[in-house]
């Protein structure tokens, strides 16, 4: 038990650091929102095109989730689970006149959130907080809706992580994970091959990644706690463009000059990219929405 403590504290300890470092790079080159975009397979995109599909991918979420256009039917809380330096909690708050609440392990990122939020007047609407996500602040029922924008990857222990998303919900809430996973086991498969294994340890070394899981184990978590409405997609043909666009970016003397600047943990994960390219490519890394509804 002290040793897997002292594994998840390693984890965070590395989390924290990844993100502490990489973060005004990342905002530099593509402005606050710290996720992918979504984007019409096989299209050809130039960088003002990315902060576009950014705002889509956020749009196309909240689709999917069916989230009423109904401004009765608003959300009024929203939680924001590794919420980078709050780029969807900000947008979320102007577009429903929610209260957000953003949380991170990343303490950089969540002094530029809320140094953010106050620039843009929203300060009394969004707050961002150093947590844990599978120890939320929360009491139980507190939000409306459970965001979790492209977190879920850091998570080590993935059936706590979804009970606390479900745990904050409210009653009627809806839950968002949009998150990286590994392709769904086939009927008579009990594990990934050995060359996929060992693809992801590459990455997972690289952005301080645990475990993988897939799709299919989402679902049956989420359904496992008695959850409503499951449901998933894989958006992965949606977000194609993005890791050569961001390798594009990075070789840009814009790009290598500030990463330059940002230290060893960036630099590793920016080596790192082509095996993200080459995960997608052969189907072994998925991009998932995954939604649901909290019992009324």
């Amino acid at each position: 038990m002290a040793l897997e403590q002292h594994e998840k504290e390693k984890l965070q300890k590395g989390i924290a650091e990844f993100y502490d470092e990489s973060s005004e790079l990342w905002e530099n080159i593509w402005g606050d929102h710290m996720h992918h975009g979504f984007y019409d397979p096989h299209s050809t995109v130039s960088l003002s095109d990315h902060r576009v599909a950014q705002i889509r991918m956020i749009e196309e979420s909240l689709r999917f989730a069916n989230v009423s256009e109904e401004c009765t039917k608003w959300p009024n809380s929203i939680v924001d689970v590794g919420c980078g330096i709050g780029g969807s909690s900000r947008y979320l708050a102007k577009k429903y006149g929610a209260t957000c609440v953003g949380i991170t392990l990343s303490p950089v990122q969540a002094q530029r959130a809320n140094d953010l939020a106050t620039a843009q007047g929203l300060a009394h609407k969004v707050s961002f907080q150093v947590a844990d996500a599978l120890q939320q602040p929360f009491p139980d029922g507190h939000f409306d809706m459970v965001w979790s924008m492209e977190s879920g990857e850091h998570m080590p222990d993935k059936a706590k992580f979804v009970a606390e998303l479900a745990r904050v919900a409210a009653p009627g809430g809806t839950i968002i994970i949009v998150t990286w996973c590994h392709r769904d086991l086939g009927p008579y498969e009990d594990s990934l091959q050995p060359w996929e294994q060992n693809l992801l340890k590459r990455i997972c070394d690289s952005y301080y990644l645990p475990t993988w899981c897939s799709t299919a184990d989402y679902v049956r978590l989420l359904e496992s706690m008695s959850l409503k409405d499951v449901k998933s997609a894989d958006w992965s043909p949606f977000v194609a463009p993005f890791w050569p666009a961001v390798i594009r970016s990075a070789l840009t003397w814009k790009g290598l000059f500030s990463l330059l600047r940002t230290g060893l943990k960036t630099i590793k994960g920016a080596l790192a990219m082509p095996l993200m390219i080459e995960g997608f490519k052969k189907d072994l890394i998925k991009f998932a929405v995954i939604t649901c509804r909290k019992p009324e």
